[in-house]
């Protein structure tokens, strides 16, 4: 299994190596459209390799994602937590019900009795 995953990995960056060096030409990115920014007296743009353009694309997507994803799970977050204090709650005082029930008793017979 640790063979197909690295074979999966390396063919996986033999493409995008490919992909890169096929995409090297030189785009330039702008901020605002040409009509806008001649009204607006400003056209800030840069000047990047396609390849950088598309795998940042890729990656602010990846993030934006993961950071909606984060956001959408919170209150199933919230309601795992709440639940989990409630269990160990509730065996702290199972616990402390077993110990009252078992004062004054030998210990090896409160034993038997906790296992049962």
């Amino acid at each position: 299994m640790r063979y197909i995953r690295y074979a999966i990995l390396g063919s996986l960056g033999i493409v995008l190596v490919s992909v890169c060096l096929a995409n090297r030409a030189f785009v330039d990115l702008k901020l605002l459209p040409s009509a806008f920014a001649e009204l607006v007296g400003v056209n800030p743009s840069i000047s990047l390799p396609l390849f950088v353009v598309v795998l940042g694309g890729l990656g602010a997507g990846l993030v934006v994602g993961f950071i909606w994803e984060w956001l959408r799970e919170h209150k199933l977050r919230r309601a795992a937590g709440t639940q989990s204090r409630e269990v160990k709650k509730l065996a702290r005082e199972v616990q402390k019900l077993k110990q009252q029930k078992n004062e004054g008793k030998d210990e090896v017979l409160a034993l038997l009795e906790e296992t049962s």
